[in-house]
């Protein structure tokens, strides 16, 4: 049995991208490569961290219900808050942290280098004139969404002027837009988990876009896309727990590191190549054969109907075997225009697939208005189709 542990917003993604991935990654845990702009995301958040820290003025929590009450002789005396760092130290700070992993020539890790020092510069500046109000700083927490364990590290929750809170997730890549602020399922777990966490209600969720210095934000989201999103962390919950693992091959593939391994591009040992060979040529011969026999048969059979429509016969005889002219019926129901009606009359909930059975125990219910049941009744449409038994009883068409 596979146990995940809580749900983050990555592992989710990875697993509706391709749940093999997501085992190789979460259960056999098998390494990446690196690649150059995660790196510089963590080295920038990182930096961000150590910058906005002595900032942060703590809310308050929820307690969860293992917690008791704490008193005043419960909480330890807070120390005095580091000072806040100049300009200086933050590029000192930058250049401590920075890492050469997964640049792949070192012209492209200068770009990003360069980059990182000038973004950071401007954002301090900014910082300076427009100083935020931060209660958590990238901030790791925990929640059982109805039953769901999910899990993340949220960049920063900021107390908005009215006294909420207010999330924010920074990003380093090229071009956002308020859109994806919108669409961001990864703020709409954030939101979870910190009004599961914080006392003070979620009033706003934002992308901060670090190249433009553009705070995208949105409104908090409502219930029923909140609804949506937990169906499918249901989904993927479930398929994790049921070791669901097959691969889903598609773009994303061309940037897998574990396609050497996945059986949708392993290749065969050449010991095997001949022998398998063989059968993939063998098994092609003969779905080409059975695709001309099954269009043959179905000639011959049409050519029967014809000549039992003729006759007005349903038997055949044949010189080994004789042919039996079988019929399958079927019902079908329009109930489009009726639906208002039995909406009105509160029988909706008793057709709902709409499947003919359903249609017809109503249509036999002396309780139900006469003229209802018949106009429920003239929706009906008769489906016969035709085929052929042999006397042995295997079907022929």
């Amino acid at each position: 049995m596979v146990v995940s542990g809580p749900l983050s917003y990555s592992s989710y993604r990875t697993y509706l991208e391709c749940p093999l991935r997501w085992k190789y990654l979460y259960v056999d845990r098998l390494p990446e490569t690196p690649r150059g702009y995660f790196t510089f995301g963590r080295v920038v958040h990182s930096v961000l961290e150590e910058l906005l820290r002595p900032l942060v003025v703590p809310a308050a929590r929820r307690a969860s219900a293992t917690e008791a009450q704490r008193t005043l002789d419960d909480w330890e005396a807070r120390g005095a808050a580091p000072a806040p760092m100049s300009r200086s130290d933050l590029l000192t700070a930058y250049d401590r942290a920075w890492s050469g992993e997964g640049y792949t020539s070192p012209e492209e890790e200068a770009r990003y280098r360069s980059l990182g020092r000038e973004m950071l510069g401007r954002y301090y500046d900014r910082l300076q004139e427009e100083p935020p109000h931060p209660v958590a700083i990238e901030e790791h927490l925990e929640a059982r969404w109805d039953g769901i364990p999910i899990h993340g590290y949220i960049d920063r929750v900021d107390r908005t002027p009215s006294g909420g809170l207010e999330i924010v997730d920074y990003k380093t890549s090229r071009d956002l837009s308020v859109e994806d602020a919108r669409d961001s399922e990864q703020l709409s777990i954030y939101q979870v988990l910190v009004a599961n966490n914080f006392a003070e209600p979620v009033e706003g969720l934002t992308l901060y876009h670090l190249r433009s210095l553009t705070p995208l934000r949105t409104p908090p989201r409502p219930r029923d896309s909140l609804v949506t999103l937990y169906d499918r962390l249901g989904v993927v919950s479930d398929g994790i727990r049921a070791q669901a693992f097959e691969p889903t091959p598609g773009r994303h593939c061309s940037r897998c590191d574990f396609r050497a391994i996945c059986p949708e591009f392993r290749t065969v040992p050449a010991t095997d190549e001949t022998r398998l060979r063989q059968l993939v040529d063998r098994f092609e011969t003969l779905r080409a054969d059975q695709a001309h026999i099954d269009s043959e048969l179905r000639d011959v059979a049409e050519q029967l109907h014809h000549a039992a429509e003729e006759l007005g016969v349903h038997r055949l005889a044949g010189s080994r075997a004789t042919a039996v002219r079988r019929r399958e019926e079927a019902w079908q129901y329009a109930l489009e225009g009726l639906r208002p009606e039995l909406e009105r009359s509160g029988l909706s909930d008793r057709l709902p697939t709409g499947k003919p059975e359903e249609v017809r125990r109503l249509v036999r219910d002396a309780s139900i208005d006469p003229e209802l049941r018949r106009r429920l009744a003239e929706t009906g449409a008769r489906r016969v189709k035709w085929y052929w038994d042999l006397e042995n009883g295997n079907r022929a068409a």
